[in-house]
């Protein structure tokens, strides 16, 4: 991207998806001190189709265009297969009990089910950890090596870094001053760039090799994963419905978007609509191109995919292909950062300091603070063998605990709020030493084994403790 043409392609794409969404917003919601309602949740304006739009390239980022294309093999496409199962529990399990509450985030229902503001923190405050100290580094640096890749930029830690700030910088800028509907209109014009860019890019490799897989090694065509493989097949029938589970109805990223809709119906139709694009186009994005560049490079990781499409795309539209992955870095980041300022205003500041005087205020100083953190994280996955990978591997010290307190209160009557905060808290400890101490087996089944133990310990708690027993009651 160092010709003249190349430069211009990508700004004038960048500032056609900023006008856009600033036409779209422009006298939509409050000025000043804007209610929660309108800047968490768009004032409950989201249309199905950007619903799905705001879903769909909320999700996906360089975490997995980089990271599952760095696997360079077909079996991580059931990340993306499997994520249909969890959106399907979105629709018709989750979205009925949020609306019904009329909670503004995810964590609000706990606090509606137990009757214990206490709880609500503790799992925002694990949110937070997640979103700071996993998902938004690794965004920025996957952003980063992406774009330094494709464009034959050294990608050395200080041009990682000088990249990671510039993105960190313009996606907290669209976080701080145009709420929830800016971010969910910017993914869904960007998401229409990179789906079809991401698409054509499948069919230039291909066509790279004449559509001739011969001499990939089988076990990077196969979807049956053995025990020593990324994703052993026995996996998909334990910790990998749960992950999906929690990620799709329980993340507060997620959800907002589905929240933010003006009636249930049309919150529906919309995650149906992302689901549908998950299942018919996300997979072959995000493993395609990684089994083709293997052919063409050998075992090269996560640089695979921007050398790919350096390689295949015409000049003119390499411009174009960095314009759309840095829209795709940048709604995911503001997408995270609007979820972790929701989280803690909402669920902390107000519970235990009081009512903010602005709403955006606070929220941008949220953000700049996350920002900047994040920003001190990216060597660390800078130094990691795969990034997606890293990314499962770690959040499984939040994800399962977070469900467990769920499902607790969703499946139960009766549970005091502190039986599933000492259960949320063993399910932390539990998978911390088995994944980084004991280590027996795979740590997706491990997510299934700690889910387990952390209901069972909230139940048993309950009853041992707290002297209360739980009642099996499947509602509202």
């Amino acid at each position: 991207m160092n010709t003249p043409l190349q430069i211009g392609v990508f700004l004038a794409i960048t500032a056609m998806i900023a006008l856009a969404t600033y036409l779209h917003c422009r006298g939509k919601g409050k000025s000043g001190a804007a209610s929660e309602k309108d800047y968490f949740l768009a004032n409950g304006g989201l249309t199905w189709y950007f619903v799905a739009g705001s879903i769909t390239l909320t999700n996906l980022s360089t975490d997995q265009l980089i990271g599952m294309n760095g696997n360079q093999m077909a079996l991580l496409a059931w990340w993306e297969f499997a994520a249909v199962f969890g959106l399907l529990i979105l629709t018709f399990v989750f979205l009925p009990v949020y609306y019904a509450n009329n909670c503004t985030t995810t964590t609000e229902l706990l606090q509606k089910k137990y009757g214990d503001k206490h709880i609500r923190a503790l799992i925002s405050v694990l949110f937070l950890f997640g979103n700071l100290f996993i998902f938004l580094p690794a965004i920025l640096y996957g952003g980063s090596l992406f774009l330094l890749s494709m464009t034959g930029i050294d990608t050395s830690l200080s041009n990682l870094m000088f990249a990671s700030v510039v993105l960190a910088s313009v996606g907290a800028a669209y976080a701080i001053f145009g709420g929830l509907r800016a971010v969910a209109v910017s993914d869904t014009y960007s998401g229409v760039l990179i789906l079809g860019l991401a698409l054509l890019v499948v069919y230039l490799a291909l066509s790279a090799i004449d559509f001739d897989l011969s001499g990939i090694p089988a076990e990077r065509l196969t979807l049956i994963g053995d025990d020593d493989s990324p994703i052993p097949w026995q996996t998909l029938l334990t910790g990998m419905i749960f992950i999906q589970t929690f990620y799709w109805s329980t993340n507060q990223t997620i959800t907002q978007r589905a929240m933010a809709a003006p009636t249930i119906k049309e919150a529906q139709k919309g995650v149906l609509a992302a689901a549908g694009i998950r299942l018919l186009i996300v997979p072959a994005i995000v493993v395609i191109p990684g089994i083709v560049s293997y052919k063409l490079y050998g075992d090269i990781g996560d640089p695979a995919y921007g050398r790919l499409v350096a390689d295949v795309l015409p000049i003119w539209l390499s411009g174009a292909f960095a314009a759309a992955i840095a829209a795709a870095v940048l709604t995911t980041f503001n997408s995270i950062l609007n979820a972790s300022a929701a989280l803690y205003v909402c669920d902390i500041h107000e519970a235990y300091v009081g009512k903010p005087k602005s709403v955006p205020l606070l929220s941008g100083a949220v953000s700049i603070a996350m920002s900047v953190l994040a920003l001190v994280l990216v060597p660390f996955f800078s130094s990691q063998e795969s990034l997606i990978n890293t990314v499962q591997e770690l959040y499984g010290l939040l994800s399962m605990p977070i469900l467990s307190a769920f499902i607790v209160c969703l499946l139960f009557r009766d549970v005091k709020a502190g039986a599933a905060m000492i259960g949320v808290v063993a399910g932390v400890a539990f998978y911390a030493y088995f994944s980084m101490v004991w280590q027996p087996f795979h740590y997706i089944h491990g997510m299934a084994m700690t889910l387990a133990l952390s209901i069972m310990t909230a139940l048993a708690s309950n009853k041992v403790i707290f002297g209360q027993t739980a009642r099996f009651q499947l509602g509202r």
